[in-house]
């Protein structure tokens, strides 16, 4: 696999993101819904004060994945920590070390951001995703995620 960048989205990258994000759900098999993100995702990602930070994987021009993330505070730690709400990568650049590249430039990010720890969850059937975590160093607990529509 060629070179390829690991940067910030921009706004112009929201089509192709969308499509990473569509594959992303059907890979967790979830429901996904396009109408209206767009408008949503640009907001919260390019605001003044922005409520999510997307990094994108870019190769031969193309988006190859990407993660985001939010600046979050714990309670019980009473501080302050990254929550990584997604890191996907697609079928084909999985397995290259791309996704550790990423996850090292997540923690780069949230050390500027005054963060010394990172939280995410992923479905329990995706097994790949837990032995890459588990490699890299990370420990997880068992929860339950809940979800109530309003």
């Amino acid at each position: 696999m060629s070179d390829h960048l690991i940067r910030f989205a921009t706004q112009t990258d929201l089509p192709e993101m969308l499509e990473l994000i569509a594959a992303h759900a059907a890979y967790e098999k979830a429901e996904f819904n396009s109408e209206g993100i767009t408008e949503r995702l640009e907001k919260a990602l390019f605001s003044e004060h922005p409520a999510l930070y997307c990094l994108v994987v870019e190769l031969d021009g193309q988006l190859i994945g990407y993660a985001t993330y939010m600046k979050q505070y714990s309670t019980w730690d009473a501080g302050w920590y990254i929550y990584m709400d997604t890191l996907f990568m697609n079928d084909v650049s999985r397995g290259r070390g791309i996704g550790e590249e990423l996850m090292n430039r997540i923690k780069a990010e949230s050390i500027k951001l005054g963060c010394g720890l990172i939280q995410w969850q992923t479905p329990d059937f995706n097994t790949r995703a837990i032995k890459f975590y588990h490699r890299i160093g990370a420990t997880s607990k068992p929860k339950e995620r809940f979800f109530l529509t309003f």
